[in-house]
């Protein structure tokens, strides 16, 4: 018959239910490691403790907190125990021997706090308000009862986390951003680590806010068009030399997904603006949150005022005299090309398609009220409009007359108003 394979009493522990401190208390007796005068001190301690975790938790002076601390303590041991000694009898039993049991159910305790000091997601928060010192951390109570094996999973869990926020911290402070703006923004790492991926591809030396990171899209387009076959570009995203060893893989993962968006993000068929926004079409979801720039509404609001300024200086040809204004306006109110100059043939010819008789009307002062709603700079669009208001109300009837001498009547009006060449 074939011999049974010799199960040595560590690996027995594996298929004991038992808590870990009972396991290693067991094989320390039984090996003479732990000697009556130590399980005399154990015994004294252990109601000690009892009590200090019923009155942390609850009340020590009722029955079932008192019961529940008796499981609280022996866990917390044998979590420390077992994390400490990795699962080996024989260490956990010395480390009984030569520490007070107090000492491992504090460090069990400490382990606790540890794990939940480290982050539960990867959000940048603002830190809660003044808490209670005496009172047991937020959780505390239920993890003092887990086991080992649950506290080995969450620690799992939450280390990339915490490996997460630090690399984005790292990355930010590399372009002059600190943990505070990071939490006032409510980002979360990964936007924050593509993002610095990207500006620092691309060698900012600050962190973007939109506007910035828009005209940083537009250089990178231009810098790096699509070949031949329309393919993009493939743009380097070099992990920064100086990061720190512990964050490489987590930052190395990152700049896989950034990789993967440019060739969205250097596609110039779509504005940058439709490429990050909510509405981005239902094929290609939007590139929203997964890169954080500064929200900065009064260099927004600067950019758009500008770029406004330009459009309208564009319209207008920079002319911004009363005659040029009016001139464009009247063109837009007959749904002719806007134009701040017309010849005596073109102003001929944008009278007869006033005065044509149709439906529709030729001349509509609200066409062009809307224009200059759309296009004109804010800070001048109520002169604008009383300009606009005033002509309407001397000039509509002759432009629209049907008398006999409708057109000579209105050419003359225009030549007087607007800018009219021989």
């Amino acid at each position: 018959m074939p011999k049974h394979p010799t199960v040595s009493p560590a690996s027995v522990s594996l298929y004991d239910a038992r808590p870990f401190f009972e396991k290693a208390l067991q094989y320390g007796v039984q090996h003479g490691i732990l000697d009556q005068s130590r399980l005399d001190a154990i015994c004294a301690d252990a109601p000690k403790g009892m009590v200090q975790i019923a009155r942390y938790f609850g009340n020590e002076f009722l029955r079932p907190d008192l019961e529940k601390a008796r499981d609280r303590i022996v866990n917390l041991v044998s979590l420390y125990l077992e994390s400490s000694c990795g699962g080996d009898l024989r260490l956990a039993a010395e480390s009984l021997r030569d520490h007070s049991f107090l000492s491992r159910s504090k460090g069990g305790s400490e382990m606790l706090k540890a794990l939940q000091a480290l982050p539960e997601n990867t959000v940048f928060d603002t830190h809660p308000g003044a808490v209670d010192a005496s009172a047991p951390p937020k959780g505390l109570a239920e993890w003092s009862l887990k086991s080992f094996a649950d506290y080995q999973a969450e620690l799992a869990r939450r280390m990339p986390l915490q490996q997460e926020k630090g690399a984005a911290l790292w990355l930010a402070e590399q372009l002059g951003l600190d943990a505070e703006e990071l939490e006032e923004a409510h980002t979360h790492a990964e936007a924050v680590i593509r993002m610095a991926l990207l500006a620092l591809a691309t060698r900012r030396t600050a962190w973007p806010d939109w506007v910035a990171f828009e005209k940083m899209v537009t250089a990178l387009r231009k810098k790096y068009p699509p070949d031949a076959t329309g393919r993009a570009a493939t743009l380097p995203i070099p992990i920064p030399a100086r990061l720190p060893a512990e964050f490489r893989a987590v930052v190395q993962g990152l700049q896989q997904s950034v990789l993967a968006d440019l060739p969205r993000i250097l596609d110039a068929s779509l504005p940058a603006r439709r490429v990050f926004a909510k509405d981005s079409d239902h094929h290609h979801p939007p590139l929203l949150g997964r890169y954080f720039w500064l929200e900065d509404m009064a260099s927004e609001m600067d950019h758009h005022d500008r770029a406004i300024s330009r459009a309208w200086d564009k319209a207008t040809g920079g002319n911004c005299d009363d005659g040029s204004l009016l001139t464009l306006l009247v063109c837009v109110a007959a749904g002719a090309a806007p134009k701040t100059l017309l010849t005596e043939k073109g102003a001929t010819a944008l009278v007869r398609k006033i005065q044509k008789a149709g439906a529709k009307p030729g001349f509509e002062p609200e066409l062009a009220r809307q224009y200059l709603l759309d296009h004109a700079p804010v800070q001048y669009q109520e002169a604008y409009l009383q300009l606009w208001a005033d002509f309407v109300d001397e000039a509509q009837v002759t432009l629209q007359s049907d008398s006999a001498f409708a057109q000579q009547d209105a050419l003359a009006l225009l030549r007087r108003e607007c800018n009219v060449t021989l």
